[in-house]
């Protein structure tokens, strides 16, 4: 039986910005999605991350200042929650979806040195972003959650909310093991392969960039950027 046809969980971050290493989680959801591919529940999290919300941030997933202040957790509190949950995850051996993870992946771990939390060893992690670009190496067009969704014929609506997000992760993945059988891997030779697959895709980002910028670098790193 594939990974994707037992209990799996999909999660998403909405932040304060886009660097993984400053980012401040906002929100963020944890969905637990059963064989068939349906939610089955999930836990969700309005966080006040301790420093005022760009509104640049704010207009993409909504939630102001003033908001997080008023009805989020505690930051250290928060985190320590979804760390904790994502943990346990993990030590059950359930993989845990996430589109673009290692940007989600890098504000858990530096969100939990920040507050003093052990950080995570997220595995296994499913990344279908990384997949994507590796089954589909050609083809043109964006790469955004919304676009890959449109892509693999998967409805997302409020796009840019944790929740939303999250659960959209988990069907542009099943998709993908569906149509290509080079997505339908063990979850250990899953993961492995994913961490290659990124290093290779950045290298040949890379090589791309430095035709106009000699000095250019991207990370091979996946699923999380080192600490530095």
């Amino acid at each position: 039986m594939s990974w994707n046809e037992q209990i799996r969980a999909g999660f998403d971050l909405e932040t304060t910005g886009r660097d993984p290493r400053q980012a401040r989680i906002v929100t963020a959801t944890i969905v637990m999605v059963d064989a068939a591919g349906k939610a089955v529940s999930s836990a969700e999290w309005l966080l006040d991350p301790g420093v005022p919300i760009p509104e640049e941030a704010a207009a993409v997933h909504g939630v102001t200042t003033d908001r997080a202040r008023a009805e989020g957790l505690e930051a250290r509190r928060g985190v320590s929650e979804i760390t904790e949950t994502l943990r346990d995850l993990f030590a059950a051996g359930i993989p845990v979806v996430a589109f673009n993870g290692v940007y989600d992946f890098t504000v858990m771990d530096r969100e939990a040195r920040r507050h003093g939390i052990a950080p995570l060893e997220p595995r296994p992690v499913v990344d279908p972003y990384v997949v994507d670009k590796q089954v589909d190496r050609f083809r043109k067009g964006k790469r955004t959650l919304g676009a890959v969704s449109e892509h693999y014929g998967v409805v997302l609506e409020d796009a840019h909310t944790s929740a939303a997000d999250a659960l959209a992760a988990v069907q542009v993945m099943d998709e993908l093991v569906r149509r290509h059988p080079k997505a339908d891997l063990p979850l250990d030779e899953l993961h492995a392969a994913q961490a290659r697959w990124k290093a290779e895709q950045a290298e040949s980002f890379e090589e791309y960039l430095r035709r106009k910028d000699p000095q250019a670098t991207v990370s091979r790193a996946w699923p999380v950027e080192p600490d530095e």
